[in-house]
């Protein structure tokens, strides 16, 4: 698990814009003595997120009789910390919080995006055969875990199990449609072409 002290090696431009920022803020906090302080949370999901994210993406393509694109073997692993509890995170750290200083906020609930996408069509009673593997992303990491024991010791921990946390999420994308659909047209219809269309499908992408 990655603690807030390891040395940062970004993979791919996504991540090297967020590390760049901490990195920058930080500086801020180092020359100048702006009282920053730097969260560094694991995967969020929760309503109103953008369609983008695999969570919303899965249900609501699910929703709109389309399949949900797993990357690879799906074996990816990542930790699903939901909404509300990463906003008490922030709010913690705002309130107690030391200047300068880097927390990390992991709810320890790590799961491999296979699994979770194979959950998302059980709660939507649909079959399995709509998952399905497309090509992988460059610099797509396999596994992302942190360390939250130093915001842990200001007080914070996970209030909501994945399993809860998930079918709320699948319930409300699906009562919200007149939120998510305008979302998934025009400027991310040509988003998703663009990292899914040409993507080849894999013929038996995972082992069970």
């Amino acid at each position: 698990r990655s603690r807030e002290s390891d040395p940062l090696r970004p993979r791919n431009p996504y991540s090297a814009s967020k590390a760049s920022g901490d990195l920058l803020a930080l500086a801020y906090y180092a020359s100048y003595g702006l009282p920053v302080m730097v969260t560094r949370g694991a995967n969020t999901y929760g309503p109103y997120q953008h369609p983008e994210k695999f969570i919303p993406l899965s249900v609501t393509n699910l929703l709109e009789g389309r399949p949900i694109p797993v990357y690879g073997d799906g074996r990816q692993e990542r930790d699903w910390l939901h909404v509300r509890d990463h906003c008490r995170a922030i709010a913690l750290v705002l309130a107690h919080g030391e200047p300068g200083q880097v927390y990390n906020v992991g709810a320890g609930n790590h799961r491999p995006n296979l699994e979770v996408a194979r959950a998302i069509v059980r709660l939507l009673e649909l079959p399995e055969e709509l998952i399905q593997h497309v090509t992988d992303r460059p610099g797509h990491d396999r596994r992302y875990a942190v360390d939250a024991s130093k915001i842990e010791a200001l007080g914070w921990t996970p209030e909501i199990p994945f399993e809860t946390g998930l079918a709320e999420t699948v319930r409300w994308y699906e009562t919200h449609r007149d939120w998510w659909m305008p979302l998934k047209s025009g400027q991310f219809a040509d988003y998703y072409r663009r990292n899914y269309g040409s993507r080849a499908v894999l013929s038996g992408g995972a082992e069970t």
